[in-house]
Protein backbone atom coordinates (compact mmCIF):
# COMPACT_ATOMS: atom_id res chain seq x y z
CA UNK A 1 0.00 0.00 0.00
CA UNK A 2 1.18 3.51 -0.52
CA UNK A 3 1.88 4.72 3.06
CA UNK A 4 2.43 8.36 4.04
CA UNK A 5 3.31 8.42 7.64
CA UNK A 6 0.03 8.45 10.02
CA UNK A 7 1.05 12.26 10.66
CA UNK A 8 0.08 12.93 7.00
CA UNK A 9 -2.88 10.54 7.19
CA UNK A 10 -5.58 13.43 5.28
CA UNK A 11 -4.11 12.37 2.28
CA UNK A 12 -6.73 10.44 -0.37
CA UNK A 13 -3.58 8.84 -1.86
CA UNK A 14 -2.49 7.09 1.51
CA UNK A 15 -5.98 5.37 1.69
CA UNK A 16 -6.23 3.75 -1.73
CA UNK A 17 -2.46 3.76 -2.77
CA UNK A 18 -3.43 4.46 -6.61
CA UNK A 19 -0.27 5.05 -7.82
CA UNK A 20 2.20 2.69 -6.53
CA UNK A 21 0.03 -0.30 -6.27
CA UNK A 22 -0.33 0.27 -10.47
CA UNK A 23 2.89 1.33 -11.67
CA UNK A 24 4.68 -1.77 -10.15
CA UNK A 25 2.92 -4.01 -13.24
CA UNK A 26 4.97 -6.74 -12.90
CA UNK A 27 2.81 -9.85 -10.97
CA UNK A 28 3.44 -9.87 -7.72
CA UNK A 29 5.98 -13.23 -7.74
CA UNK A 30 5.44 -15.73 -4.75
CA UNK A 31 8.42 -17.64 -6.22
CA UNK A 32 10.30 -19.28 -3.47
CA UNK A 33 14.08 -17.63 -4.24
CA UNK A 34 13.19 -14.00 -4.41
CA UNK A 35 12.20 -14.21 -0.29
CA UNK A 36 13.87 -16.97 1.00
CA UNK A 37 17.42 -14.81 0.30
CA UNK A 38 17.50 -13.20 4.13
CA UNK A 39 18.78 -10.61 3.10
CA UNK A 40 15.40 -9.10 2.37
CA UNK A 41 13.45 -11.26 5.02
CA UNK A 42 12.48 -8.08 7.11
CA UNK A 43 14.80 -9.19 10.27
CA UNK A 44 17.67 -7.34 9.81
CA UNK A 45 15.76 -3.89 9.89
CA UNK A 46 13.42 -5.13 12.74
CA UNK A 47 16.51 -6.84 15.33
CA UNK A 48 19.08 -3.73 15.35
CA UNK A 49 19.80 -2.70 18.71
CA UNK A 50 18.36 0.73 20.64
CA UNK A 51 22.18 1.51 21.28
CA UNK A 52 23.81 5.16 19.89
CA UNK A 53 20.78 6.78 20.06
CA UNK A 54 18.53 7.91 23.30
CA UNK A 55 14.70 6.88 23.57
CA UNK A 56 12.11 8.93 23.56
CA UNK A 57 9.66 8.67 26.92
CA UNK A 58 6.62 9.50 27.47
CA UNK A 59 5.44 11.19 30.93
CA UNK A 60 4.39 9.62 33.64
CA UNK A 61 0.44 10.54 33.36
CA UNK A 62 -0.19 9.75 29.77
CA UNK A 63 -2.30 6.88 28.57
CA UNK A 64 -2.34 5.75 25.20
CA UNK A 65 -5.35 5.73 23.09
CA UNK A 66 -5.46 2.14 21.63
CA UNK A 67 -9.36 0.77 22.81
CA UNK A 68 -7.42 -0.46 26.54
CA UNK A 69 -8.83 0.45 30.15
CA UNK A 70 -5.09 1.13 31.19
CA UNK A 71 -5.44 3.22 34.69
CA UNK A 72 -3.03 6.49 34.53
CA UNK A 73 -1.15 5.60 38.05
CA UNK A 74 -0.44 1.92 36.81
CA UNK A 75 1.85 -0.35 38.98
CA UNK A 76 3.84 -3.22 37.62
CA UNK A 77 3.96 -6.21 39.85
CA UNK A 78 6.68 -8.51 39.11
CA UNK A 79 9.19 -8.20 36.47
CA UNK A 80 9.05 -9.24 33.09
CA UNK A 81 12.83 -10.70 31.78
CA UNK A 82 12.70 -12.02 28.07
CA UNK A 83 16.16 -13.89 28.80
CA UNK A 84 14.64 -16.06 31.11
CA UNK A 85 12.70 -17.68 28.62
CA UNK A 86 14.92 -20.00 26.33
CA UNK A 87 14.53 -19.78 22.90
CA UNK A 88 12.60 -23.28 22.67
CA UNK A 89 8.66 -23.29 21.80
CA UNK A 90 6.17 -25.52 21.46
CA UNK A 91 3.70 -24.30 19.01
CA UNK A 92 0.25 -27.17 18.96
CA UNK A 93 2.49 -29.82 19.64
CA UNK A 94 4.95 -28.91 17.72
CA UNK A 95 8.72 -28.66 18.99
CA UNK A 96 11.38 -25.32 17.97
CA UNK A 97 14.22 -26.11 19.13
CA UNK A 98 16.82 -24.14 20.62
CA UNK A 99 19.29 -25.71 17.31
CA UNK A 100 16.15 -24.47 15.27
CA UNK A 101 16.81 -20.65 16.27
CA UNK A 102 20.59 -21.08 16.31
CA UNK A 103 21.06 -22.27 12.74
CA UNK A 104 18.97 -19.41 11.21
CA UNK A 105 20.00 -16.56 13.55
CA UNK A 106 23.67 -18.10 11.77
CA UNK A 107 22.30 -18.18 8.23
CA UNK A 108 20.44 -14.76 8.68
CA UNK A 109 24.16 -13.26 9.96
CA UNK A 110 26.34 -14.91 7.51
CA UNK A 111 24.10 -13.61 4.62
CA UNK A 112 24.26 -10.47 5.86
CA UNK A 113 27.79 -10.46 7.00
CA UNK A 114 26.36 -8.62 10.90
CA UNK A 115 28.85 -7.88 13.45
CA UNK A 116 26.23 -7.91 16.30
CA UNK A 117 26.97 -6.99 19.76
CA UNK A 118 25.34 -9.18 22.32
CA UNK A 119 22.29 -7.02 22.58
CA UNK A 120 21.20 -7.19 18.85
CA UNK A 121 22.23 -10.70 19.05
CA UNK A 122 19.52 -11.40 21.79
CA UNK A 123 17.13 -9.43 19.91
CA UNK A 124 17.70 -11.22 16.15
CA UNK A 125 17.11 -14.23 18.18
CA UNK A 126 13.71 -13.33 19.64
CA UNK A 127 12.52 -12.40 16.49
CA UNK A 128 14.00 -15.38 14.51
CA UNK A 129 11.90 -17.18 17.21
CA UNK A 130 8.73 -15.55 16.16
CA UNK A 131 9.20 -16.00 12.68
CA UNK A 132 10.00 -20.21 13.51
CA UNK A 133 6.59 -19.92 15.26
CA UNK A 134 4.77 -18.10 12.06
CA UNK A 135 6.30 -20.68 9.95
CA UNK A 136 5.09 -23.49 12.29
CA UNK A 137 1.65 -22.04 12.33
CA UNK A 138 1.44 -21.58 8.29
CA UNK A 139 2.38 -25.58 7.36
CA UNK A 140 -0.39 -26.77 10.38
CA UNK A 141 -2.83 -24.59 8.68
CA UNK A 142 -1.94 -25.37 5.34
CA UNK A 143 -1.79 -29.15 6.13
CA UNK A 144 -5.71 -29.16 8.22
CA UNK A 145 -6.43 -27.60 4.67
CA UNK A 146 -5.38 -30.72 3.30
CA UNK A 147 -2.33 -28.78 1.14
CA UNK A 148 0.71 -30.73 1.36
CA UNK A 149 4.20 -29.98 -0.28
CA UNK A 150 6.21 -32.44 -2.06
CA UNK A 151 9.35 -33.26 -1.58
CA UNK A 152 10.79 -32.93 -5.13
CA UNK A 153 9.31 -29.14 -5.10
CA UNK A 154 11.27 -28.55 -2.01
CA UNK A 155 14.41 -29.88 -4.35
CA UNK A 156 13.56 -27.86 -6.82
CA UNK A 157 13.23 -24.66 -4.37
CA UNK A 158 16.52 -25.84 -2.71
CA UNK A 159 18.54 -25.77 -6.18
CA UNK A 160 17.01 -22.06 -6.86
CA UNK A 161 17.89 -20.70 -3.44
CA UNK A 162 21.44 -22.00 -4.14
CA UNK A 163 21.84 -20.73 -7.49
CA UNK A 164 20.59 -17.52 -5.77
CA UNK A 165 23.87 -17.45 -3.61
CA UNK A 166 26.13 -18.62 -6.25
CA UNK A 167 26.57 -22.32 -5.32
CA UNK A 168 25.74 -25.88 -6.59
CA UNK A 169 23.82 -27.71 -4.23
CA UNK A 170 26.11 -29.48 -2.70
CA UNK A 171 28.34 -26.19 -2.27
CA UNK A 172 25.37 -25.05 -0.74
CA UNK A 173 24.94 -27.71 1.89
CA UNK A 174 28.91 -26.92 3.21
CA UNK A 175 28.00 -23.35 3.64
CA UNK A 176 25.55 -23.93 5.71
CA UNK A 177 27.41 -25.78 7.83
CA UNK A 178 30.10 -23.71 7.57
CA UNK A 179 28.09 -21.07 9.00
CA UNK A 180 26.26 -22.91 11.44
CA UNK A 181 23.17 -23.72 10.19
CA UNK A 182 21.53 -26.66 8.08
CA UNK A 183 19.85 -27.87 5.34
CA UNK A 184 17.06 -28.95 7.50
CA UNK A 185 16.70 -25.11 8.45
CA UNK A 186 16.66 -23.78 5.21
CA UNK A 187 13.86 -26.75 3.76
CA UNK A 188 11.89 -25.59 6.42
CA UNK A 189 11.28 -21.97 5.42
CA UNK A 190 11.08 -22.99 1.56
CA UNK A 191 8.70 -25.47 2.89
CA UNK A 192 6.62 -22.48 5.12
CA UNK A 193 6.96 -20.89 2.10
CA UNK A 194 5.38 -22.97 -0.16
CA UNK A 195 2.70 -24.25 1.51
CA UNK A 196 0.99 -21.16 2.50
CA UNK A 197 1.54 -19.65 -0.69
CA UNK A 198 -0.45 -22.66 -2.14
CA UNK A 199 -2.86 -22.16 1.14
CA UNK A 200 -3.66 -19.12 0.21
CA UNK A 201 -4.47 -19.65 -3.79
CA UNK A 202 -7.07 -22.17 -2.83
CA UNK A 203 -8.55 -20.66 0.71
CA UNK A 204 -8.25 -16.95 -0.22
CA UNK A 205 -7.78 -15.84 -3.54
CA UNK A 206 -11.32 -16.98 -5.01
CA UNK A 207 -13.31 -14.54 -2.69
CA UNK A 208 -11.52 -11.78 -3.39
CA UNK A 209 -13.19 -9.71 -6.33
CA UNK A 210 -12.28 -6.43 -7.91
CA UNK A 211 -15.35 -4.59 -9.76
CA UNK A 212 -14.77 -3.12 -13.04
CA UNK A 213 -15.63 0.28 -11.60
CA UNK A 214 -13.04 0.64 -9.21
CA UNK A 215 -10.44 -0.95 -12.08
CA UNK A 216 -11.72 2.40 -14.27
CA UNK A 217 -11.34 4.54 -11.59
CA UNK A 218 -7.97 3.39 -11.29
CA UNK A 219 -6.72 4.05 -14.93
CA UNK A 220 -8.65 7.04 -14.96
CA UNK A 221 -6.48 8.67 -12.30
CA UNK A 222 -3.00 7.25 -13.50
CA UNK A 223 -4.07 8.83 -16.56
CA UNK A 224 -4.67 12.25 -15.39
CA UNK A 225 -1.64 12.13 -13.49
CA UNK A 226 0.86 10.73 -16.52
CA UNK A 227 3.80 12.76 -16.81
CA UNK A 228 4.31 14.11 -13.21
CA UNK A 229 7.15 13.05 -11.18
CA UNK A 230 6.77 10.67 -8.33
CA UNK A 231 9.28 10.36 -5.43
CA UNK A 232 10.41 7.37 -3.35
CA UNK A 233 10.77 8.77 0.12
CA UNK A 234 12.21 7.13 3.14
CA UNK A 235 11.89 9.95 6.43
CA UNK A 236 13.04 9.65 10.25
CA UNK A 237 11.18 12.14 12.62
CA UNK A 238 11.82 13.04 15.85
CA UNK A 239 9.60 15.35 17.95
CA UNK A 240 11.27 17.90 19.81
CA UNK A 241 10.47 20.98 21.98
CA UNK A 242 12.30 24.03 22.42
CA UNK A 243 14.46 23.00 25.37
CA UNK A 244 16.10 19.85 23.68
CA UNK A 245 15.23 21.09 19.84
CA UNK A 246 19.47 21.59 19.70
CA UNK A 247 20.08 18.22 20.97
CA UNK A 248 18.02 16.63 18.62
CA UNK A 249 19.36 18.12 16.07
CA UNK A 250 22.52 17.49 17.16
CA UNK A 251 21.82 13.70 17.31
CA UNK A 252 20.12 13.44 14.00
CA UNK A 253 23.08 15.46 12.26
CA UNK A 254 25.15 12.42 13.86
CA UNK A 255 22.79 9.84 12.05
CA UNK A 256 23.37 11.33 8.64
CA UNK A 257 27.24 11.07 9.25
CA UNK A 258 26.86 7.51 10.13
CA UNK A 259 24.90 6.40 7.48
CA UNK A 260 27.02 8.61 5.07
CA UNK A 261 29.98 6.41 6.14
CA UNK A 262 28.30 3.23 5.65
CA UNK A 263 28.73 2.70 9.29
CA UNK A 264 24.91 2.18 9.44
CA UNK A 265 22.36 1.89 7.27
CA UNK A 266 19.24 4.23 7.59
CA UNK A 267 16.91 1.40 8.52
CA UNK A 268 19.08 1.12 11.72
CA UNK A 269 17.94 4.96 12.62
CA UNK A 270 14.32 4.29 11.16
CA UNK A 271 13.58 2.33 14.23
CA UNK A 272 13.76 5.26 16.38
CA UNK A 273 12.13 7.34 14.29
CA UNK A 274 8.58 8.63 15.94
CA UNK A 275 6.73 8.48 12.43
CA UNK A 276 4.81 5.81 12.05
CA UNK A 277 6.26 4.18 9.17
CA UNK A 278 9.49 2.88 11.51
CA UNK A 279 7.91 -0.66 11.41
CA UNK A 280 9.00 -0.69 7.49
CA UNK A 281 12.21 1.41 7.87
CA UNK A 282 10.92 4.87 7.72
CA UNK A 283 9.75 4.27 3.75
CA UNK A 284 7.37 6.63 2.96
CA UNK A 285 6.37 4.49 -0.48
CA UNK A 286 6.00 6.90 -3.90
CA UNK A 287 4.79 10.39 -3.58
CA UNK A 288 3.49 12.14 -6.30
CA UNK A 289 3.76 15.71 -6.77
CA UNK A 290 0.27 15.62 -6.26
CA UNK A 291 0.58 14.64 -2.98
CA UNK A 292 3.92 16.29 -1.95
CA UNK A 293 1.15 18.46 -0.61
CA UNK A 294 0.22 16.48 2.37
CA UNK A 295 3.95 16.81 3.74
CA UNK A 296 4.93 19.79 5.44
CA UNK A 297 6.47 22.54 3.34
CA UNK A 298 10.01 21.85 4.08
CA UNK A 299 9.99 18.32 3.19
CA UNK A 300 7.63 18.90 -0.09
CA UNK A 301 10.43 21.72 -1.18
CA UNK A 302 13.90 19.64 0.14
CA UNK A 303 12.09 16.42 -1.94
CA UNK A 304 11.84 18.38 -5.03
CA UNK A 305 15.39 19.26 -4.92
CA UNK A 306 17.05 15.89 -3.88
CA UNK A 307 19.12 13.87 -6.66
CA UNK A 308 18.60 10.04 -6.29
CA UNK A 309 19.90 8.71 -3.31
CA UNK A 310 20.66 11.64 -1.53
CA UNK A 311 20.20 12.23 2.53
CA UNK A 312 18.31 15.67 3.23
CA UNK A 313 18.42 17.47 6.95
CA UNK A 314 17.87 17.80 9.87
CA UNK A 315 15.36 19.81 8.11
CA UNK A 316 12.78 21.27 10.81
CA UNK A 317 9.06 20.22 10.67
CA UNK A 318 6.35 21.42 12.91
CA UNK A 319 6.89 19.69 16.10
CA UNK A 320 10.60 18.12 15.45
CA UNK A 321 12.85 17.65 12.62
CA UNK A 322 13.35 15.09 10.16
CA UNK A 323 15.83 13.33 7.93
CA UNK A 324 14.56 12.73 4.44
CA UNK A 325 16.29 9.93 1.80
CA UNK A 326 15.33 9.88 -1.45
CA UNK A 327 15.41 6.34 -2.89
CA UNK A 328 14.24 6.62 -6.34
CA UNK A 329 12.37 9.26 -8.92
CA UNK A 330 10.40 8.83 -11.81
CA UNK A 331 7.48 9.76 -14.15
CA UNK A 332 4.17 8.11 -13.88
CA UNK A 333 3.99 6.10 -17.30
CA UNK A 334 6.73 7.47 -18.64
CA UNK A 335 9.66 5.06 -19.66
CA UNK A 336 12.32 5.99 -17.41
CA UNK A 337 15.87 5.92 -18.99
CA UNK A 338 17.21 4.44 -15.62
CA UNK A 339 15.61 1.07 -17.13
CA UNK A 340 17.92 0.98 -19.85
CA UNK A 341 20.02 -2.22 -20.44
CA UNK A 342 23.72 -1.61 -20.91
CA UNK A 343 26.70 -3.33 -22.18
CA UNK A 344 29.88 -2.25 -20.66
CA UNK A 345 33.47 -3.23 -20.33
CA UNK A 346 35.24 -2.43 -17.10
CA UNK A 347 38.93 -1.45 -17.06
CA UNK A 348 40.65 -2.15 -13.47
CA UNK A 349 44.21 -0.78 -12.70
CA UNK A 350 45.90 -2.33 -9.62
CA UNK A 351 48.44 -0.05 -7.55
CA UNK A 352 51.16 -1.16 -6.04
CA UNK A 353 50.97 -1.26 -2.00
CA UNK A 354 52.35 1.68 0.07
CA UNK A 355 51.24 4.14 -3.47
CA UNK A 356 51.05 7.72 -2.20
CA UNK A 357 48.06 9.73 -3.20
CA UNK A 358 50.30 12.41 -5.48
CA UNK A 359 51.65 9.10 -7.26
CA UNK A 360 48.37 7.82 -8.27
CA UNK A 361 46.92 11.10 -8.89
CA UNK A 362 49.45 11.48 -11.54
CA UNK A 363 48.88 7.72 -12.73
CA UNK A 364 45.69 8.32 -12.98
CA UNK A 365 45.93 11.44 -15.10
CA UNK A 366 48.41 9.03 -17.69
CA UNK A 367 45.22 6.33 -17.50
CA UNK A 368 42.86 9.26 -18.67
CA UNK A 369 44.68 10.12 -21.95
CA UNK A 370 44.87 6.63 -22.71
CA UNK A 371 41.23 6.32 -22.37
CA UNK A 372 40.39 9.68 -23.80
CA UNK A 373 42.33 7.98 -26.88
CA UNK A 374 40.69 4.88 -27.14
CA UNK A 375 38.46 4.13 -29.94
CA UNK A 376 35.41 2.39 -29.41
CA UNK A 377 35.06 -1.03 -27.62
CA UNK A 378 36.79 -2.98 -30.07
CA UNK A 379 40.20 -1.05 -28.81
CA UNK A 380 39.66 -1.89 -25.43
CA UNK A 381 41.92 -5.07 -25.46
CA UNK A 382 44.77 -3.31 -26.43
CA UNK A 383 44.60 -0.64 -24.68
CA UNK A 384 43.93 -3.05 -21.64
CA UNK A 385 47.22 -4.67 -22.50
CA UNK A 386 48.84 -0.88 -22.42
CA UNK A 387 47.92 -0.36 -19.14
CA UNK A 388 48.28 -4.02 -17.69
CA UNK A 389 44.32 -3.36 -16.96
CA UNK A 390 42.39 -6.28 -16.21
CA UNK A 391 38.98 -6.36 -18.55
CA UNK A 392 35.27 -7.70 -17.39
CA UNK A 393 32.52 -7.76 -19.75
CA UNK A 394 28.79 -7.74 -18.75
CA UNK A 395 25.85 -7.16 -21.47
CA UNK A 396 23.54 -7.08 -18.88
CA UNK A 397 23.28 -4.03 -16.16
CA UNK A 398 20.67 -2.05 -15.79
CA UNK A 399 21.31 2.17 -14.78
CA UNK A 400 19.45 2.12 -11.86
CA UNK A 401 21.63 -0.52 -10.44
CA UNK A 402 25.01 1.79 -11.01
CA UNK A 403 25.64 4.20 -8.04
CA UNK A 404 23.66 7.71 -8.31
CA UNK A 405 26.98 9.53 -9.97
CA UNK A 406 27.86 6.95 -12.41
CA UNK A 407 23.75 6.01 -13.67
CA UNK A 408 24.25 10.25 -14.50
CA UNK A 409 27.56 10.07 -16.13
CA UNK A 410 26.44 6.84 -18.47
CA UNK A 411 23.55 8.24 -19.40
CA UNK A 412 24.77 11.40 -20.93
CA UNK A 413 27.47 8.73 -22.78
CA UNK A 414 28.01 7.83 -26.04
CA UNK A 415 28.49 4.28 -27.59
CA UNK A 416 32.41 3.65 -27.29
CA UNK A 417 33.25 6.41 -24.54
CA UNK A 418 34.66 5.84 -21.38
CA UNK A 419 33.55 7.46 -17.52
CA UNK A 420 36.93 8.85 -15.62
CA UNK A 421 38.81 6.62 -13.73
CA UNK A 422 37.21 6.11 -9.66
CA UNK A 423 38.47 4.08 -7.09
CA UNK A 424 41.04 4.79 -4.74
CA UNK A 425 45.19 4.22 -3.78
CA UNK A 426 44.60 1.05 -2.12
CA UNK A 427 41.77 -0.77 -4.17
CA UNK A 428 42.27 0.28 -7.60
CA UNK A 429 40.88 2.41 -10.18
CA UNK A 430 38.16 1.54 -12.83
CA UNK A 431 36.72 2.88 -16.07
CA UNK A 432 33.49 1.66 -17.49
CA UNK A 433 33.23 1.61 -21.06
CA UNK A 434 29.77 2.06 -22.77
CA UNK A 435 29.35 -0.63 -25.97
CA UNK A 436 26.10 -0.94 -26.48
CA UNK A 437 22.40 0.45 -24.44
CA UNK A 438 18.62 -1.05 -25.15
CA UNK A 439 16.36 1.43 -23.88
CA UNK A 440 13.01 0.81 -21.94
CA UNK A 441 9.73 0.65 -23.96
CA UNK A 442 7.88 3.42 -23.58
CA UNK A 443 5.34 3.75 -21.13
CA UNK A 444 1.33 3.71 -21.59
CA UNK A 445 -1.43 2.60 -19.37
CA UNK A 446 -1.50 -0.38 -17.68
CA UNK A 447 -3.91 -2.88 -18.82
CA UNK A 448 -7.37 -3.61 -16.91
CA UNK A 449 -5.97 -7.03 -16.25
CA UNK A 450 -2.57 -5.91 -15.17
CA UNK A 451 -4.63 -3.18 -12.49
CA UNK A 452 -7.32 -5.99 -11.54
CA UNK A 453 -4.08 -8.23 -10.41
CA UNK A 454 -2.61 -5.93 -8.74
CA UNK A 455 -5.51 -4.90 -6.37
CA UNK A 456 -6.72 -8.68 -5.79
CA UNK A 457 -2.70 -9.59 -4.67
CA UNK A 458 -3.35 -6.69 -2.30
CA UNK A 459 -6.57 -8.10 -1.05
CA UNK A 460 -5.38 -11.45 -0.58
CA UNK A 461 -2.15 -10.49 1.31
CA UNK A 462 -4.36 -8.11 3.80
CA UNK A 463 -6.33 -11.49 4.61
CA UNK A 464 -3.32 -13.31 4.67
CA UNK A 465 -2.38 -10.64 7.96
CA UNK A 466 -5.79 -11.45 9.45
CA UNK A 467 -5.61 -15.37 9.07
CA UNK A 468 -1.78 -15.33 10.71
CA UNK A 469 -3.08 -12.96 13.32
CA UNK A 470 -5.89 -15.63 13.79
CA UNK A 471 -3.94 -18.35 13.97
CA UNK A 472 -1.47 -16.57 16.35
CA UNK A 473 -3.99 -15.85 18.57
CA UNK A 474 -5.81 -19.39 18.65
CA UNK A 475 -2.29 -21.23 19.01
CA UNK A 476 -1.13 -22.68 22.30
CA UNK A 477 2.32 -21.87 22.24
CA UNK A 478 4.36 -23.43 25.90
CA UNK A 479 8.07 -21.43 25.92
CA UNK A 480 10.65 -23.38 28.02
Amino acid sequence: MFSLSRRYAKSPVARDGILKNVMISKKNERGIGRRIVLASSGLLAIVLATSGVPAQTVGDDSVPTVGLDIPKNLQIFGKLDPNVRKPTAIVNETVITGTDVDQRVNLIIAANQLKLNPEEHDRLRLQVLRSLIDETLQIQQAKTAEVTVASDEINQSFSRVSQQFNKTEAEMRAYLRSVGSSERSLRRQIEADLAWNRYLRRKVEPFVNVSDEEVKGIIDRLKAAQGTNEYHLKEIYLSAGPDRAQQVFDNMRQMIQDIQKGAKPFEYYAQFSEATTRSTGGDLDWVGTAQLSYLPDSLAEAAKKMEVGEIAGPIEVPGGFSILYLVDKRQVLMADPRDATLTLKQLTVRFPPGMTQAAATSKVAELETATRAMRGCGAVAKVAADLNAEVVDNASVQVRVLPPKLQDMVLKMQVGEATPWFGSPTEGVRSLVLCGRDDPPAGGLPQAEQVQTRIEQQRVNLRAQGVLRDLRRDAVIEYR
